[in-house]
């Protein structure tokens, strides 16, 4: 019995020290944005048990993330982007699904050209009734769509119901400490929000554009541009659709603005360079106007442009209407319902700022998804939560998109940041 205690000691210290490992505190994490990004980040965190602070400017989808047009391509990545399409893909069929997205559906890509009908042009949209030099498909069945506004505020919501918190207010920096057992001089331990200080373990900047704001906190580069464009969405009556002729084969015409994502070239005409995704509620949402704005990290941080004040170009707006109504007698009849800008945040190279921050100590940043954004959303999302609580991601390689990869000596090229299909620039470049 004497020779079997220190056994019997061995056994319940292990089980003390596994009791107090199991125990060990989830981390406090504060998120600095409540776009798509910011909504994500929270939503998986709470999946795996933690209760994030999201902490808003403005609204929920107040920017981009509630005006974006929510095209998703399965196969259009290249190089590091393959993985982040593929499995943001992937994502959003799940959420669709688990949070009852109203506005998620499957549907076919056309590649349209603008000019004079002739006797060789095809139709295939019946909505496309106006003058359309062709049309053919360019992508059958790695394509679907999302309303960006209802997927942010669903999962906003679902990350609320298993105990995150969400706060209006202004993010104004961060309080640090000394770190002693980090690769950092120094940690984060607070955020300081709207002169009150937010106390935290892990800080995630998922402030879009407006990440540009947050290098001095970071220590570290943010060359976040900011594209403002314009973008409208239509609405055919009932009444406008009942009068389109019948497609071939059909006995009557359509009732519904029938699924298909229009790329079309360049319209010289106009300046445009449309692109046009019919949603499941009738709207019919229009970019790709053209007249983008580029709005530096300097006249981001100075305040210029602040989230709620992003305001529409009127001459671009009449531009998409001249152009749409070209192409499209059907929706040409009336004006357009909604008329609205937002800034896409882009960094030189083209690829998001996501990882953790190597110069502090608990600070993370996810921003600069570009024009793919509400496609790569939830895996990003997904990610950066494995990267919280796990130390490192395992659903995406995160390596090509580490935030220090700005530093000085390694300053990346600017240049091709427009949609691309694999290699192949589609739609607006800039």
């Amino acid at each position: 019995a004497a020779a079997s205690r220190p056994l019997l000691l061995c056994v319940i210290v292990m089980a003390h020290a596994s009791a107090g490992a199991i125990a060990k505190p989830p981390p406090q994490v504060v998120i600095a944005g409540a776009g798509l990004q910011g909504a994500a980040v929270a939503y998986y965190l709470t999946q795996r048990g933690v209760r994030p602070i999201l902490i808003e400017a403005d609204k929920v989808a107040g920017a981009a993330s509630g005006k974006g047009g929510g095209f998703l391509a399965r196969d259009w990545g290249s190089g590091p982007t393959v993985q982040l399409h593929k499995q943001g893909f992937a994502l959003h069929a799940e959420l669709a699904e688990e949070l009852g997205i109203a506005s998620y559906r499957r549907l076919p890509v056309l590649r349209v050209t603008p000019g004079a009908r002739s006797k060789k042009t095809i139709d295939i949209c019946p909505w496309l009734d106006g003058d359309v030099a062709d049309s053919d498909y360019m992508d059958k069945l790695g394509s679907a769509q999302v309303a960006p506004r209802e997927l942010c505020e669903k999962l906003v919501e679902a990350a609320v119901a298993k105990g995150a918190e969400l706060r209006i207010g202004k993010v104004q920096g961060v309080r640090t400490e000394p770190c002693e057992d980090g690769d950092a001089d120094e940690r984060v331990v607070a955020v300081l929000v709207d002169g009150e200080e937010v106390p935290c373990t892990h800080f995630v900047v998922c402030m879009g554009p407006w990440s540009a704001c947050a290098a001095e906190w970071l220590r570290i580069p943010v060359p976040m541009t900011g594209v403002k464009s314009t973008s409208v969405v239509f609405r055919p009556s009932a009444e406008d659709l009942a009068e389109q002729p019948p497609q071939a084969g059909a006995k009557v015409a359509p009732s519904a603005v029938e699924p298909f994502a229009l790329f079309c070239g360049e319209d010289d005409r106009f300046g445009t360079h449309l692109e046009l995704y019919p949603r499941p509620n009738g709207e019919v949402y229009v970019c790709g106007i053209g007249g983008s704005q580029y709005v530096t990290p300097d006249e981001l941080a100075a305040g210029e442009f602040a989230p709620g004040q992003v305001f529409p170009d009127p001459k671009r707006v009449d531009a998409a209407v001249a152009a749409v109504s070209q192409m499209s007698r059907v929706l040409g009849k009336r004006a357009p319902e909604l008329t609205q800008a937002c800034m896409r945040p882009c960094a030189p190279d083209a690829l998001p700022m996501m990882g953790k921050v190597s110069t502090l100590e608990g600070a993370y940043l996810s921003a600069g998804h570009n024009c793919w954004g509400i496609l790569w959303a939830p895996i990003s999302g997904k990610a950066m939560s494995e990267l919280i609580v796990d130390g490192e991601a395992s659903c995406v390689n995160l390596g090509p998109f580490d935030p220090a990869r700005f530093a000085p000596r390694q300053a990346g090229q600017q240049g091709g940041r427009g949609r691309k299909r694999g290699q192949t620039a589609v739609g607006e470049q800039w």
